[in-house]
């Protein structure tokens, strides 16, 4: 868990599943920007994704506080390049991983979950999918005695979190969870979703230019560049449907 901050941040960004979407970062950022923001957290899944080394070449060169977090997929390249084990990856998208695994640098793995202290809103812990994995999926209709031990052990009264890209607000016993959407690659309505917090929650969407960044991704060598189809992602309740009948398994 990284170290909870030393101050207490007004407003904080939280961009979640980036996926090597530049494009849409650029647009975000460009909203982050205008408000002002103190802190930035980068909530895992910089990468895989067609300019992941880009990406994060924007992201160093931001003159606002910064942490990162590790997704599924850092951790799945980071693996790849150490030999080990990528059972959990479906073989069709080794090649995805293994075209990544050298767009990251350590530097973005300090963390696997955050902590800090927003006013308004006092302690929020930041993960990529649950506080205890990484990968593991639930969405905004998962029954709460499913999952209400994973989000009552951390004892904080909200938990912010990504991974299966569409944004929610809801109640998992004590705590609240918001899930910030995904940047580069959300199911449901095209854009770039993140979310705004201190003092109260905000969950964003921002307008690209969808037919501009269809190009810059289509012009990269990344192998897998079909399923970046910003104007037609998957339906939000297809993949609801798709997460449950997974976490069930």
């Amino acid at each position: 868990i990284g170290p909870p901050s030393t101050n207490t941040p007004m407003r904080v960004a939280a961009l979640y599943d980036i996926h090597g979407n530049l494009p849409a970062l650029e647009a975000v950022l460009a909203d982050v920007r205008a408000e002002d923001v103190d802190h930035i957290v980068i909530g895992g899944d910089v990468l895989p994704g067609p300019m992941p080394d880009a990406c994060l070449s924007v992201l160093d060169a931001l003159d606002v506080p910064v942490s990162y977090i590790a997704g599924n997929g850092e951790g799945d390249v980071v693996a790849l390049g150490r030999g080990g084990d990528l059972s959990r990856v479906p073989a069709a998208f080794h090649p995805v991983i293994e075209w990544c695994r050298n767009e990251l640098s350590g530097a973005h793995l300090s963390a696997v979950t955050l902590e800090l202290d927003i006013a308004g809103l006092g302690r929020v812990l930041f993960c990529h999918a649950t506080p205890r994995d990484d990968n593991e999926l639930f969405t905004e209709i998962t029954p709460v005695e499913r999952i209400r031990s994973v989000f009552d052990e951390p004892g904080v009264p909200l938990i912010v979190c990504g991974h299966t890209h569409m944004q929610f607000d809801r109640p998992v016993g004590d705590t609240r969870v918001i899930n910030a959407g995904s940047v580069g690659m959300p199911f449901g309505e095209p854009g770039a979703y993140w979310a705004l917090l201190g003092p109260g929650v905000e969950l964003r969407r921002t307008e690209y230019d969808l037919t501009y960044a269809a190009e810059r991704l289509a012009n990269t060598e990344y192998p897998r560049v079909a399923p970046f189809d910003v104007h037609n992602p998957p339906g939000a309740e297809e993949m609801r449907t798709v997460f449950e009948a997974a976490a069930m398994r």
